[in-house]
């Protein structure tokens, strides 16, 4: 199992209480310090609006990140959980990631999605149309993008799209090209998507959940004609980890008198729940593993991971990197 870790943004109001000056800094030293730890990949989110509220906190914007990064990192694998294909034209978008992978010397992942956020579209002024649409538009943009990776000049005619002898230099360094993460599990549509191009998949929930979603994805993987053992499939987890028990309960004190102060009480146990619920990862080092071997055993094997307060303490993830991820190689 492999294993990648989300940087603070500010988008789950994960850099609340440092000034706007030490942002980037703070984003800068906990990359490297995943970098160090030996985790594969450094993650981002692609949002404008915080959760679980729209407030007023800093929401950096991903794909400026993503450049950032290329150039302040050396080995780490840099990824976002997950662009909306909505926000930015696939042609433009395939053109910045393949500028960013040359700039990281060729680390970076392409995690691409529908869109959900509501609040963001209507706020910044963006269609949001029914799902099968923003669907039909995420299958339309991998193929693009796909294309303006490894083809000298691209036109196409698409129901959303239309292209005539785009020309998109340089290169990825990645050969055939930046691996492409799919995330979401509708399963009539986006996993049907996915079963044709991506590299990745990302979807979650219950180990149940996990499982079924699976053999959906492996029906279509059938009726294209693909070996789901070809597509890496991957999870995120919430995670609170402590040596014992009682320091697992006294980090979750600290996650709720966090969002309490920020959002209510009433958000904030909501907010709870992704972490010692579905989606999360609760324990201690040893009761981690246990849970994460279930994962394996479904076939997960890539684990994208959150501290909520790893901006303020990095102790959370470097026992993680210490403790659970030799177990699993």
């Amino acid at each position: 199992m492999r294993f990648g870790t989300f940087i603070p943004q500010g988008w789950r109001l994960d850099l609340v209480g440092i000034p706007v000056e030490e942002q980037w800094p703070t984003m800068v030293r906990v990359a490297k310090e995943i970098e160090q730890s030996g985790f594969e990949s450094a993650w981002v989110y692609d949002h404008f609006h915080t959760v679980p509220k729209p407030t007023q906190e800093p929401t950096y914007e991903a794909w400026t990140l993503m450049a950032a990064l290329a150039a302040a990192t050396d080995t780490v694998r840099l990824g976002q959980m997950c662009s909306c294909n909505s926000y930015r034209p696939p042609s433009y978008l395939a053109k910045v990631a393949a500028t960013i992978d040359v700039i990281s010397g060729g680390r970076l992942e392409m995690g691409i999605g529908a869109g959900w956020y509501e609040h963001e579209y209507e706020g910044y002024g963006y269609e949001f149309p029914k799902p099968s649409v923003r669907i039909g538009m995420l299958r339309e943009g991998v193929e693009i993008m796909r294309r303006m990776w490894t083809e000298d000049e691209v036109s196409y005619e698409g129901t959303y799209y239309r292209l005539m002898g785009a020309i998109s230099r340089p290169r990825p360094i990645q050969n055939p090209h930046i691996p492409i993460w799919i995330a979401g599990g509708g399963e009539q549509l986006t996993l049907n998507v996915a079963a044709r191009y991506a590299d990745y998949t990302n979807f979650g929930g219950t180990v149940e959940d996990f499982t079924h979603k699976s053999t959906v994805l492996a029906g279509h993987c059938r009726d294209v004609g693909r070996e789901l053992e070809t597509i890496t499939r991957s999870t995120n987890f919430n995670v609170i980890i402590g040596e014992t028990e009682r320091d697992v309960q006294s980090k979750l004190a600290w996650h709720r008198n966090h969002y309490t102060q920020l959002v209510g009480e009433q958000q904030a146990e909501r907010t709870l729940r992704n972490f010692n619920g579905p989606g999360g990862l609760a324990g201690t080092p040893e009761q981690i593993v246990e849970q994460l071997r279930r994962w394996e055993a479904a076939g997960m094997a890539y684990g994208i991971l959150y501290f909520a307060d790893i901006a303020y303490d990095a102790s959370s993830m470097d026992m993680f990197a210490r403790q659970v991820v030799p177990q699993f190689g």
